[in-house]
This record gives C-alpha cells, structure tokens and sequence, in this order.
C-alpha cells in the first residue's frame, strides 16, 4: 500500500506548544468547533485558537464545568453535547445549521479511555460510541455547514496500537477489554479521517487524525495509580515523569493539524509531534499502522457507522 505517511519537516517538534503553533497567524474570522474543548488538551486548543482571532463554539456535556473553565476567555461560546447520546448530537447540530454560520475548522477532542464496561444507546461500546460513533454523526450532521477550504481534525491515539476495528464484535460482546476496546475506538478516529477526506476533498474540504502525546489529564482519570506507573506516566510517588508531555503542548499537533498552512494539499494522513508520522514499525510503539489508514477499512467503517446512526451526508 503506498502512503503518504512520511515527515514534511515542519520544524516543530513534541515539545512544541499549541500557542507556538498559532504565533503570527491571524484567525480572525474563522469559526471552529471544539468537541472537549474545556477540558485537557481541549481547552489548551481553544485558548489557542481563540487567542488568534478566531471564534470558538465548544460543545459540552458537562456545561457548568465548561463554563467555570473557560471563564473570561473571549471569542467562546458554550452549548450542550453528549456524543454518546445521537438525539442529543442532532439537537446540537439543529441548532448550529439554524445560525446560518460556516464552519471553518472542526476538532473531535472530546474522548474517554480505558474505562470499565459501559453501555450506551441501544447497548454500544461506550468508547466507540462516544470516540468515534458520536463525532461520526455530529461531523455528518453539520456538513453543509463546513466551508470549502475548512479542516476536520480527529484526534486518536498511539492507542490505535492496541488493535484494529473488531467488525464481528464492534461492542465487545464476547469479553470486553477496556485497552482493546479503547485500541479500536482510537483506530476507528483514523479510519474515520481517512475516508472523510475521500468524500470531502472535492470540496476543498480535508482531514487529518493525530496522535497527541501522552499528556496526564482528566483523560486518566479511571485508571489507578499503578497503571499510571505501569505507564511511565508518572512515578511511585505520583510526579510526572519524562516523555509526558503538558497540556499546551499535548494541544499542538491537533491545533497544526487546523490551521498550518504546512498542510495545504495535504490529507486523510495520521499526524504526531507537529509533524505527519512515518509508518509504524513492529515492536515501536510510535507511528502508523497499516490497518489504521487502510483505505478498504475506512470505508467499510464508514459503511456500519452510517448503518447504526442513521447519518450518512454523502449518501
């Protein structure tokens, strides 16, 4: 399979920070949506992009915390979201299409990771529901509303590593692993901007997915702190060790991601460290995988998410 996952040389690199990323842009005028963008790295990607000009809508399922986070922060605006709820995606998404406004930049940040057995809907994976089936519907319920020239950015993780998407048993039905069903959710982020950018391009609309670091935030909140340590994300005592990186510049490479004109031309690519990743390699947990950017996959992802929310804008 040929790729285009090789590095253009940016010239940033992991320990870049999302205000690093903006510094000189002028974003006035541009609209983004920033799904978790009051929280971890999400918030760090709102303050950058609204520190730049740019008008932020965050949807948010939890809004009194949203709105005490990003208190006397300008150009933001806060409505109500619960990806894991698709009656709730379509009401945000009604409410945005009725404002008329055009979306120049849209951010999946929102996620949950590695937590025990949850089911939601009609029983679904709560990770894959609310990673990837939730932002699946919201992205294709506000596409008339992507402007040509805008970016969809939709942040995975070097968890994709874990494993592929299990399409005999997408809710883990027959044993459930919380680092396996988080792999697939994480997986399915990729695929997902892999044949969104397909559809979309004919527009001038593109895509790009993204490992963002290993940052410690709310994000790790169901683990204990042995797995933590297990981890190296933090020692026996609970500092936070090397290779993790803050949240500032945990929100860099999706923030790259939206708005660098290094990325004109470019998309449906897997990013890290401000940079497009190279091909993952067997027994380096870094880069790529395969099954990942497979385009056949994508598609039939694409497929069976249409199939179970019922949105499909490119029918």
């Amino acid at each position: 399979m040929t790729t285009a996952q090789h590095k253009i040389g940016s010239g940033f690199d992991g320990t870049t920070t999302a205000a690093e990323v903006v510094a000189g842009l002028d974003l006035t005028g541009k609209l983004a949506v920033v799904t978790g963008g009051y929280s971890g790295i999400g918030l760090e990607t709102t303050r950058a992009l609204a520190g730049a000009g740019a008008h932020v809508v965050v949807p948010a399922r939890r809004r009194a915390t949203a709105e005490e986070a990003l208190r006397g922060l300008g150009n933001v605006e806060i409505d109500d979201l619960d990806l894991g709820d698709l009656d709730s995606v379509r009401a945000f998404a009604s409410r945005f299409l009725e404002s008329g406004r055009a979306i120049d930049v849209f951010i999946g940040s929102a996620g949950i990771m590695a937590l025990p057995e949850t089911r939601v809907g009609p029983g679904w994976e709560a990770q894959f529901a609310t990673n990837h089936l939730g932002h699946y519907a919201l992205a294709n319920r506000l596409w008339p509303a992507f402007r040509p020239g805008a970016r969809l950015v939709s942040v995975s993780s070097r968890g994709h590593h874990y494993g592929p998407v299990r399409f005999d048993d997408l809710n883990f039905e027959h044993g459930y692993d919380k680092w396996l069903a988080y792999g697939q959710a994480k997986t399915a982020n990729v695929l997902f901007a892999v044949h969104f950018d397909k559809l979309a391009r004919d527009r001038d609309v593109r895509a790009f997915a993204l490992h963002p670091g290993r940052i410690l935030t709310e994000l790790v909140r169901h683990l204990e702190r042995q797995e933590l340590v297990d981890a190296g994300m933090v020692d026996e005592s609970g500092r936070v060790t090397g290779g993790t990186k803050t949240p500032e510049q945990g929100a860099a490479t999706q923030v790259w991601a939206a708005v660098s004109p290094q990325l004109d031309g470019l998309g449906g690519v897997y990013l890290e460290d401000c940079d497009v990743a190279e091909p993952a390699v067997d027994g380096v947990r870094s880069g790529v995988k395969d099954y990942a950017i497979d385009p056949v996959l994508a598609e039939r992802l694409w497929t069976v998410s249409a199939e179970l929310t019922g949105v499909n804008a490119f029918a």
